[in-house]
């Protein structure tokens, strides 16, 4: 087990120091100088000089990159050319909203991918299998702007259950949070939760067509004791891949969603940084949420290895 998850640390960490070049790249995008954005383009030559030097624009290409890169490990990120303030600062004010954001609509996709992917394989083939096929269908059809919209139409402005923009962290008001969450949980968890069902239903169709299943029936064991301990916990192996490969485009959609509900979390910071033209907080939100993902998918790795052995032995694991 220690040798696989060396491995896996060691690529994550491989991958961090790429995207750390990417992102370092954003700034190599501005038309003109960066200096002149910052200043403006009525900025004379000599205070252009003065702020190169300062920013150390003045130096090689791979100098600015390891000055950038140092700066970032101790968790400057520079300053907003914007508001002014640290970057650092922005970044944790919007995370804790991006984070609980995208745990409540996997939750949420979890809680209705996974029952209807095992209902819809327990009814193979048949009106209930075809309705649930259809929905999804439908749900990974939908774009999460058009769904947004939709939702506030309906629960907020024409029934007035839910409030059609706005957030609040869980940790300062958990009714305001509760109420201030399900509409943008669910614009982002729905198309999440029909690519779970189809995962869900295709492993569990596989796991009952194996031969430790028919032994077990054949033992006399009831349906309900087959599903839920033997043929649920292999069937969830390739579930928990699929949550690793739909981070990033949780996170995604979670730009979009926050944009269309007023939510001032990352993917909200990140389009007022390339509206406002402020690249600094753009290259530190983009390198943020890439590490993100980075995390999350190492951590999915981890999980797999440890519910499936064969991971761990054909990844470097022990054996």
């Amino acid at each position: 087990m220690l040798g696989f998850l060396l491995t896996r640390l060691l690529q994550m960490l491989l991958v961090a120091w790429l995207v750390t070049i990417l992102v370092f790249s954003i700034i190599l995008l501005i038309p003109g100088d960066v200096a002149t954005a910052m200043l403006g383009e009525q900025a004379n030559d000599v205070d252009i000089a003065i702020l190169q030097q300062k920013l150390g624009l003045d130096k090689p290409l791979y100098m600015q990159y390891l000055a950038w890169l140092g700066n970032a490990l101790q968790g400057d990120l520079g300053v907003s050319m914007h508001t002014r303030f640290p970057t650092t600062e922005l970044i944790a004010r919007a995370l804790p909203f991006t984070i609980q954001l995208a745990l409540t609509g996997m939750v949420l996709a979890l809680l209705i991918g996974v029952p209807l992917g095992v209902l819809a394989a327990r009814h193979h083939n048949r009106r209930l299998d075809m309705i649930i096929r259809g929905a999804t269908s439908a749900g990974m059809a939908m774009p999460n702007f058009w769904l947004g919209i939709l939702l506030i139409l309906l629960f907020a402005l024409w029934l007035g259950w839910l409030p059609p923009s706005g957030a609040v962290l869980i940790t300062d008001d958990f009714w305001g949070w509760a109420q201030s969450i399900i509409l943008p949980a669910l614009t982002i968890g729905i198309g999440f939760s029909a690519v779970i069902v189809r995962q869900t239903r295709s492993a569990f169709l596989e796991v009952l067509r194996t031969d430790y299943i028919r032994t077990a029936r054949a033992k006399g064991l009831t349906e309900r004791a087959i599903v839920h301990p033997h043929a649920m916990m292999n069937a969830l192996v390739p579930v928990i891949t699929v949550i690793g490969l739909q981070t990033g485009r949780l996170f995604g959609g979670a730009v979009v969603t926050e944009t269309i509900f007023s939510i001032p979390g990352m993917g909200t910071l990140i389009v007022e940084g390339v509206n406002t033209r402020d690249f600094v907080v753009v290259q530190g939100g983009v390198m943020v949420a890439a590490l993100g993902v980075l995390g999350v998918n190492f951590l999915v790795d981890v999980l797999y290895g440890v519910i499936d052995p064969r991971v761990r032995l054909a990844g470097g694991g022990d054996k």
